[in-house]
C-alpha cells in the first residue's frame, strides 16, 4: 500500500511495526517508536486500535515489545494502569486531548488507529505522522511527532478534520498529552505579573488536578509562563535527576494541567486554552494546533536547558546563530519627551559607550491633536510626527547611520487609541462586545485582527516605516490583553473564535513582514515579557523579559529565562532603576544581550569609564561565549544569598562566570565557587575582568592556572560579603 504523499512512507515490517502493507499486523504487537540521538518515545496501538503513550526516556532502554518495559526507568503506562490514551474519550475518566461535539448532538469521540507514516524534514529531523480515526463519525485527528535527533527534543502537535454534514464543534483541542507513572512529581512552573516575571516555583504535586495557565487571548507571560518542569521520583537539581521541560508554542491563552489519579498515575494536557474558545469546525477545514516542545533528561534540569537552547539556536528562534548587537534604548531618557534634536543628542553618547544599535521608542508618530505626546492617544497613526521631525524619520536614520549606529523603531501594530485617526476613522475594526461599554487598558484598544483588511492595515503600517531607508531593527510591542472578546466581523456562532483567530492573524503578519524584510532584527515585546514563547521567536531573534530592570531583580527574571530561552535572545539593559552599581549592573546584563536604556550624557566620570570598559569587553570577548556556549547554572537566587552561572564554549577552551551577591552575608566570603562544564584535564587560567577603575581583584586565584577537574570540585573563593558584590570571571585553557 503506498502512500498518498510520495514525501511520507510507511514504516517497514519489524517487531515494532506494521507490515508492509500498514495494515496486516496485528495491532497488539504494534509500537511506534520516535527517536533522537539519547531518548525514544513509544507509541503503542492496543489491541482494540487505541493509541498509547507507552515510553518515554533513554534510547538505550527503550522496550521492544509491548510486555518489556524496563522496571528500572520512567515509564509513562503499563498493562496495569488502564487506558492511558489521551486521543479515546469514550470511557476515559480524566482529562482527554480532544473533546468535539459532532453534527447530529454526540458528544462523545472514540479515536482508532488507523496508519502511520514517517518523513524526512530536515538534516537529522524526522516527522511522524500517526493518523486516527472516530469509530462512529468521518471524524479524523493526524498526531504529528518531529524528533530532533541531534538536539534531543521533540515538537508534538495535532490536526483535526472531518466530513461530517454539518460544523462539528471542538471543545478541547490539547496539542499533546504524556503519561507517566513514579513515587512522586515535582512541578517548576513560573507565576509572572507586570513587572514581576518568570518567577520559578516549585511544587510537589498531589492527587487531583493541578493547572497552570493564561487567559490573556493574545499574550500569555504575564500571568504565568507557558513552560514548566517536571521532575519525577524526587526534586531534580541542575546536573542530576530525571526531568521533563516542556512548553507550548503559542502566544496566546494556553492551559498546561497535570493530573495525578488514585493509581499515582500523572497525565499531563498542553494546548490552547480552551475556555471561552470553542471552535466550530466546517466539514473540510483543518484545525491545527501549536506545538508542544519537549525534552526528557536524565541528567537534570541543566542538561534539558542546554538541549533546549541547542535546537533554538537551529530551529526555534530567527537567525539563531547570528551574534546579537549592543543597543542603547532612549526610553528611560526621554520616555515622551524629545524631538530630533534631543534624540540626535544621544546618538554621540551612544557610540561614545559603544553601542551598535540606537532603538527609538514610543513617542514619535502622531500629528496634531492626535500627537503621541503620552500614551492616551496616536496609537494607529504610525506617520512621524511633523512637530518632532519636520522632515520624517529619513534624516534622523542618516543621522545615526553617519555616526557608525544602526537605527531602530519602537512600534505597537496591534493597537489603537481612541484618540487617533484611525479610530475616528474605523471604530469597527476594534475587538469589543456588542451592547457593553468598550474596555480601555492603558488607555487603548485591540484591534481585530480577524478583519481581513485589519490584517493589511497593520502589515501596511510596519512595512511602511521599515521601508525607510537605513531602519535596521524593531521593537514590537503589545501592551494589553483581549479581556472583552467580541468582533462585528465574525458572524455571531464564531464569537468564541476571536481569541485563536487573532493570533493565528498576527502569525501571518509577523510572517509577512519577516518575508518583507528579511534583514531586519526584531524584538519581541509586550509591556515587558507578556509574549515569550516560540510562537512567536520563530519571527524574532530576541524578547523584552520584563519592564523592570532592575539588576537584582533580573538576576531572578533572566534565571527563569535561562531554563527555556538562549542568553541571546534575552535582552539585558543597564538602566537607572532603584540605582544600583553600575558594575553589578553591567554584570548582570552581560550574562545575556547587553544594551542600555540610559542617557548617557547624564553619567558620571566612572560610570562613564564602566560602560566603554564593559561594552568593550562584551563586544570583543565575551559575546560569542555568553550568546552562543552551554549555560551551566551554578547557584540559584532562590536558594542562597549568591547567585552564579556560566557559559562554556563548545569546544571546552574557554569560559565566562557571572557571579552576584544578593544580599550581606559574612559567611558567602570563604565560601567555594565551583563553575561547571570544564574539560577536567584542561589547565586554565582564571581571570577576573570588568573591574572597577582603579580596582585590583580580590580574587586569590585570579592570574593562576588550575585543572578543569580543580576548579569543578575544590573551585576557587570569591571574597563576597556586601549586597552588589559582583564578578565575571574568564576560564581560558592554554
Amino acid at each position: 500500500m503506498k502512500s498518498r504523499r510520495p514525501a511520507w512512507f510507511l514504516i517497514a515490517a519489524s517487531a515494532l511495526t506494521l507490515a508492509a502493507s500498514g495494515m496486516n499486523a496485528s495491532p497488539a504487537q504494534l509500537l511506534i517508536p520516535i527517536q533522537t540521538d539519547s531518548t525514544t518515545l513509544v507509541f503503542q496501538v492496543t489491541g482494540d486500535k487505541h493509541l498509547n503513550l507507552l515510553y518515554l526516556g533513554p534510547a538505550a532502554s527503550a522496550p521492544k515489545d509491548g510486555g518489556s518495559i524496563p522496571g528500572d526507568v520512567v515509564y509513562p503506562t503499563n498493562a496495569a494502569s488502564g487506558n492511558a490514551s489521551w486521543y479515546a474519550g469514550q470511557d476515559e475518566p480524566g482529562k482527554v486531548a480532544v473533546r468535539a461535539t459532532h453534527a447530529d448532538g454526540d458528544p462523545a469521540c472514540d479515536l482508532i488507529y488507523v496508519r502511520h507514516t514517517i518523513r524526512q524534514v530536515g538534516a537529522a529531523v524526522t516527522e511522524t505522522r500517526i493518523e486516527l480515526k472516530d469509530v462512529h463519525h468521518p471524524f479524523y485527528v493526524n498526531v504529528f511527532v518531529r524528533s530532533n535527533q541531534g538536539e534531543d527534543l521533540f515538537e508534538q502537535w495535532t490536526q483535526i478534520r472531518h466530513q461530517e454534514n454539518a460544523p462539528v464543534t471542538l471543545r478541547d483541542f490539547a496539542s499533546a498529552g504524556l503519561t507517566f507513572h513514579a513515587d512522586a512529581y515535582w512541578l517548576t512552573f513560573f507565576p509572572a505579573a507586570y513587572q514581576d516575571e518568570m518567577q520559578l516555583t516549585e511544587a510537589r504535586l498531589q492527587p487531583g488536578i493541578k493547572s497552570v495557565e493564561s487567559k490573556l487571548g493574545i499574550r500569555n507571560g504575564q500571568s504565568a509562563a507557558p513552560d514548566f518542569a517536571l521532575s519525577l521520583g524526587r526534586r531534580a537539581t541542575e546536573a542530576e535527576g530525571r526531568v521533563l521541560l516542556g512548553t507550548l508554542a503559542w502566544s496566546g491563552s494556553f492551559a498546561n494541567t497535570f493530573e495525578v489519579d488514585r493509581t499515582n498515575r500523572l497525565r499531563i494536557l498542553s494546548g490552547i486554552n480552551s475556555y471561552a474558545s470553542e471552535w466550530h469546525l466546517t466539514p473540510g477545514e483543518i484545525f491545527e494546533t501549536p506545538k508542544f516542545l519537549f525534552t526528557f533528561s536524565t541528567q537534570g534540569k541543566g542538561e534539558a536547558s542546554r538541549r533546549f537552547h541547542r535546537w533554538a539556536r537551529l530551529h526555534g528562534v530567527r537567525d539563531g546563530n547570528k551574534p546579537q548587537l549592543t543597543l542603547l534604548n532612549n526610553w528611560e531618557a526621554t520616555e515622551f519627551n524629545f524631538d530630533q534634536t534631543r534624540i540626535e543628542s544621544l546618538f554621540q553618547g551612544a557610540k561614545a559607550a559603544g553601542m551598535e544599535i540606537f532603538l527609538l521608542d514610543d513617542g514619535w508618530f502622531g500629528n496634531g491633536k492626535y500627537a503621541r505626546i503620552n500614551d492616551k492617544a496616536g496609537l494607529g497613526d504610525w506617520q512621524p510626527n511633523p512637530a518632532r521631525f519636520p522632515r520624517g524619520l529619513g534624516p534622523l536614520v542618516q543621522s545615526a547611520l553617519s555616526r557608525g549606529l544602526q537605527f531602530g523603531i519602537w512600534m505597537e501594530p496591534e493597537m489603537v487609541n481612541p484618540a487617533s485617526q484611525l479610530y475616528t476613522r474605523h471604530p469597527e475594526w476594534v475587538i469589543t462586545q456588542p451592547h457593553r461599554p468598550a474596555s480601555l487598558f492603558r488607555n487603548q484598544m485591540v484591534l481585530d485582527l480577524t478583519r481581513p483588511e485589519v490584517q493589511q492595515y497593520a502589515f501596511n503600517a510596519i512595512d511602511g516605516v521599515l521601508s525607510t531607508p537605513g531602519i535596521s531593527y524593531l521593537k514590537w510591542d503589545c501592551n494589553r490583553s483581549i479581556d472583552n472578546p467580541g468582533s462585528a466581523y465574525l458572524p455571531p456562532y464564531q464569537q468564541s473564535h476571536v481569541r485563536i483567530a487573532y493570533v493565528r492573524a498576527l502569525y501571518q503578519i509577523m510572517r509577512r513582514v519577516v518575508e518583507k524584510h528579511p534583514g531586519v532584527t526584531m524584538m519581541a515585546c509586550s509591556g515587558g515579557g507578556g509574549r515569550v514563547d516560540y510562537g512567536s521567536l520563530r519571527f524574532f531573534q530576541q524578547f523584552w523579559p520584563s519592564d523592570n530592570t532592575d539588576a537584582l531583580c533580573r538576576v531572578k527574571i533572566q534565571w527563569g529565562y535561562s531554563h527555556f530561552y538562549p542568553a541571546a535572545a534575552i535582552s539585558a539593559h543597564v538602566t537607572r532603576m532603584n540605582s544600583r552599581p553600575f558594575k553589578f549592573a553591567f554584570d548582570v546584563a552581560m550574562s545575556g544581550r547587553l544594551g542600555m536604556d540610559v542617557d548617557t550624557g547624564t553619567l558620571t566620570a566612572e560610570e562613564s569609564v564602566i560602560t566603554r570598559q564593559a561594552v568593550a569587553l562584551y563586544k570583543s570577548e565575551l559575546r560569542d561565549v555568553v550568546q552562543f556556549g552551554d549555560l551551566y547554572r551554578l547557584e540559584s537566587p532562590y536558594e542562597g544569598s549568591r547567585a552564579s552561572l556560566d557559559y562554556v564554549t563548545q569546544d571546552k577552551a574557554k569560559a565566562v562566570a557571572f557571579a552576584w551577591q544578593l544580599e550581606d552575608d559574612v559567611a558567602s566570603a570563604g565560601k567555594p565557587f565551583r563553575v561547571t562544564g570544564l574539560k577536567p584535564d584542561f589547565s586554565y587560567v582564571v581571570k577576573e575582568v570588568n573591574l572597577k577603575p582603579g580596582v585590583t581583584s580580590r580574587l586569590p586565584a585570579n592570574g593562576q592556572a588550575f585543572t578543569g577537574a580543580e576548579l569543578m570540585r575544590e573551585g576557587i573563593t570569591l571574597g563576597f560579603e556586601k549586597r552588589f558584590d559582583s564578578a565575571t570571571i574568564e576560564f581560558t585553557a592554554g
